[in-house]
Parts: C-alpha cells; structure tokens; sequence
C-alpha cells in the first residue's frame, strides 16, 4: 500500500504506516507492533468493559438511567418540538459543548469506573531508592501493588455509602462535576505516569452512551440474575450481560 493509501485513511495505525513512510527509521516493525498492542489492551478492552459495566448498574437503577437520558436530550435540544429523529439527527447534535455539559452522565462513568475500574490490580517497580509519602521506605527493584478495584469500596476513603452507586458523589451543589485527586480515585493512574489517553476515553464512553441512552431503554433480560467478574489484567465480567433494549418515545419509557 503506497503513500496516497494511508494519506486517504483516517485511523491512527495508516497515520503511524505514513509517517513511517517519511522516515523509516523512527517507527520500525517493532514500534509499530507494540503501539497496536498498547491500543488493543489499553484502548478497547478497558473502554468496552466499563461501558458494560456501566450499563449494567444503570439495568439495576432505572433513575439514574433516566436522569441520564434525560440530560443527554436537554444538552442535544434545539428548541425543536421535532428533535427527537434517528441515530444522524441525534448525532449530527452532539458537539463538543453538548457533550461537554453532560455532567451527570460524566458523574455516572466515573463512579462506575470508582467500582468497576478497568484494571483492578496494578503494579509500579521502582526504578531507585525512595520514601512514600507515609514515610514507608523502597528500594531500587521493589514492586510496590496497589488496587484499585478494593480502594473503590473503603469507607474511610468515600464514606459510609461506599459501596452504592451513587454519581451525585461527583457533583457540586450547581450539579458540576468535581473530580477527586488521582492518588484516591486511581482508575486512570497519577502523577507522570497518568493515562494519556484519558480524556479520549472519556469523550468515546459520552459519545456511546449518550447515544444508546437518548434512543434506547436498558433493563436486565432476567431480573433477578447476578453478574460475576474475572479479575485478570482488565475487570471483565464473568460471562456476557443479558439486556432487553426497548425504543425510548419519551423520558421514563
């Protein structure tokens, strides 16, 4: 495939192919292999799991999800009784403004995210001598675990309420969303090693919810069925989620 082929492309790896192109010597086989692989495991399988999440929490609380849907109509509306339209209309009116002012439905990924983190285990290895900010003392080559997935459910660390799916936690008085200190809610990491691609994430979970929200109604296929995870590198859950999507006509249907 020539230079005009990847140019025509608009994905990142055609983008990454003509910039190899230019210069050889800067993104060889290897590079290339690598930066796929980091976007395979670090860019959809943690995207689509909190998304799966997310819509299940949403099954077991049907105001939440109408709240939700509820917003995401308010932040798309133009002031036409005849707003309602497909999947193009509705998208053709979700900009940037839109979904920035989709505060709830931030709230909502985030705490799902605060109970359902995408990777629940990590480790960090240090890379020389150094004292935590308890005073606790590492050594170069120590690996130092932490856990997202257990931090998420501490009373000590968000109250007594800890483990109810609860956005307005998020939310100030004005109904902003006020974000935490990364080093509390560690989904995304801290420090200099926080997720690049955070933002990103948070803009494609908007775009896909707000969408399956403002023309679908979510409820658990059975009821009273249990979800189980995995926990391997990524919080999967133990096996698929069983949904009955209906067409929304209107908020609270």
């Amino acid at each position: 495939m020539g230079t005009n082929s990847y140019a025509k492309k608009g994905d990142i790896l055609s983008r990454f192919l003509l910039e190899r192109e230019k210069d050889p010597g800067c993104f060889g086989n290897k590079y290339l292999r690598d930066i796929i692989l980091n976007f395979v495991i670090a860019g959809r399988d943690t995207t689509a799991g909190t998304l799966s999440w997310f819509l299940h929490v949403l099954c077991r609380d049907q105001r939440i999800q109408d709240k939700i849907a509820r917003e995401v109509r308010e932040a798309t509306s133009t002031g036409d009784r005849q707003d309602a339209g497909g999947v193009e209309e509705f998208t053709a009116r979700l900009t940037e403004d839109a979904i920035g002012s989709m505060h709830y439905l931030h709230a909502a990924l985030t705490e799902t995210l605060r109970l359902y983190p995408a990777v629940p285990v990590d480790v960090k290895c240090c890379f020389s001598d150094d004292t935590l900010p308890d005073g606790h003392t590492v050594r170069r080559g120590d690996m130092v675990n932490y856990q997202p997935f257990a931090m998420g459910r501490m009373k000590f660390l968000w109250g007594d309420d800890a483990e109810e799916f609860r956005p307005e936690r998020w939310l100030d008085g004005d109904g902003v969303f006020v974000p935490e200190s990364p080093y509390k809610f560690t989904a995304f990491q801290a420090g200099p090693r926080i997720c690049l691609g955070k933002e990103f994430a948070y803009r494609q979970m908007k775009i896909f919810a707000a969408t399956l929200l403002y023309l679908f109604r979510f409820e658990m296929w059975d009821r009273g069925s249990t979800v189980g995870y995995r926990p391997m590198l990524t919080l999967k859950m133990d096996g698929p989620l069983y949904v009955r999507a209906s067409p929304r006509r209107s908020i609270g249907n």
